[in-house]
């Protein structure tokens, strides 16, 4: 553990010698007009991705005539592949920098000359982000210094080194706390909201799929998300059970449920109980959402597909254990959530029909 930090110091006084960016102040950021910009966000998952939204909204906001090149990883790209903010985007993938033709891609993507780079932050700081963006051909470079009062090492990297601090505001949206990283530029917005484009051909898949669920075309449609990645996150498949026969007894909807091959434990408990009810696994993201958009009412664990329904206009209620939901939980009308305490289970399947009955009014 000792060896491990003194290479760590070893290796940022070698980077930050050689890669050093010459500090400024930012109130002498004085960029009236920024054609391209680089955001390099190759770290954390799905969620922290689609969080990112609002920073595309600001900066388009800021200088509409830009061109913003993303540079994700294989774990979070597909949240904006189809992100009508994005212009370029480049999947930067550790396993292929053994690739003599994909280092000269990715080199040939940080060379182009960029106005501005950016190394957004929410729960930790990568420093193959920072590195990425030293050896971006960038006029600024903006990352942070630290983030919740920890000293980032590689802050030298960075014309703008800016403090990153949750506990100043400790229930801030996700959303919104990723901008603190362009704030003291006067770059901002308001619409935190975040977005999945979809397509018409999403919304055949859809209705395709939808066609063998449902068995009468009055019925409502309900979704149902009970797989997470993080076992904290789930809800006891049991309530899961109860609360859908509670439901079906109040209710005329048919329904399905969606997930991946990591929720095969879940759906194949599922489908013992409910064998013919629609399941809507291993789909793209964009079909994913195109369906929720379309359903009546969504209820998920705090998961990757949290955020997705969260970008549809559909009724949702999300079900949250450790997590902080003011943090986390979707923003929007119609946006639900419930949480007891940190453990997920102390929610109660009654807890849940009690809030169905006040979204339909009944």
């Amino acid at each position: 553990m000792l060896l491990r930090k003194i290479f760590r110091k070893i290796n940022s006084a070698i980077l930050n010698s050689f890669l050093s960016a010459e500090e400024k102040n930012p109130n002498s950021f004085n960029i009236e007009k920024a054609n391209n910009i680089l955001i390099i966000r190759q770290h954390n998952q799905f969620g922290d991705m689609l969080a990112s939204v609002s920073l595309f909204k600001a900066l388009k906001e800021k200088y509409p005539e830009c061109k913003i090149t993303l540079l994700a990883s294989p774990e979070n790209f597909y949240a904006v592949e189809k992100n009508n903010l994005i212009n370029e985007l480049f999947v930067f993938d550790k396993k292929k920098l053994f690739s003599l033709k994909y280092i000269k891609l990715l080199w040939k993507l940080l060379k182009k000359e960029y106005d501005l780079s950016i190394v957004p932050v929410t729960v930790a700081i990568s420093n193959t982000s920072c590195i990425l963006c030293a050896l971006s051909n960038s006029k600024n470079k903006i990352g942070p210094s630290s983030l919740n009062k920890k000293d980032n090492s590689l802050k030298q990297l960075f014309n703008y080194r800016i403090k990153l601090d949750w506990s100043k505001y400790i229930d801030a949206h996700v959303s919104d706390f990723i901008l603190d990283i362009v704030r003291p530029f006067n770059i901002t917005t308001k619409d935190y909201t975040s977005t999945i484009n979809y397509d018409e051909d999403d919304i055949k898949f859809a209705n395709d799929f939808i066609k063998k669920v449902k068995s009468k075309n009055e019925n409502l449609l309900f979704g149902f998300h009970v797989g997470a990645a993080k076992p904290q996150n789930r809800w006891s498949l049991v309530k899961y059970v109860e609360l859908i026969n509670t439901l079906k007894n109040l209710y005329g909807f048919d329904f399905y449920f969606t997930g991946s091959n990591s929720d095969k434990e879940q759906i194949d408990y599922m489908k013992k109980y409910f064998p013919n009810a629609g399941y809507f696994l291993n789909n793209k993201i964009s079909q994913v959402a195109a369906l929720i958009s379309l359903s009546d009412l969504f209820i998920t664990n705090d998961t990757g597909v949290m955020h997705v329904a969260g970008t549809t206009d559909v009724r949702q209620i999300s079900l949250f254990g450790p997590t902080n939901p003011f943090n986390w939980a979707p923003l929007g009308k119609d946006k639900y959530f419930i949480r007891k305490s940190e453990l997920i289970d102390d929610i109660q399947v009654d807890d849940v029909i009690h809030l169905v009955k006040i979204i339909f009014n009944k």
